[in-house]
């Protein structure tokens, strides 16, 4: 079996992931995880998928939508904030 990827890379994944399906498609965690699975096969599992999405929310990096269900998407900006 191949080495576990860190969290903080997983992380970065969905990240990029989100960033570019913004305005486009509004992205669910179940989404993000089977991508992940799916990308690196052998190197993430689902646990490693909640923890990275778990560091997503608590870094501020995305945030919960919730929208007739549960999405994941980068904070909007609001009035002058950059």
């Amino acid at each position: 079996m191949s080495e576990m990827m860190s969290v903080e890379e997983v992380a970065d994944a969905m990240y990029k992931m989100v960033k570019e399906a913004q305005g486009m498609k509004k992205l669910k965690p179940t989404d993000l995880t089977k991508s992940m699975i799916q990308i690196f096969e052998d190197k993430v599992d689902k646990k490693l998928c909640k923890a990275a999405i778990r560091e997503l929310m608590e870094s501020g990096r995305c945030v919960y939508t919730y929208f007739g269900g549960s999405f994941i998407e980068i904070p909007h900006k609001e009035g002058a904030e950059n």
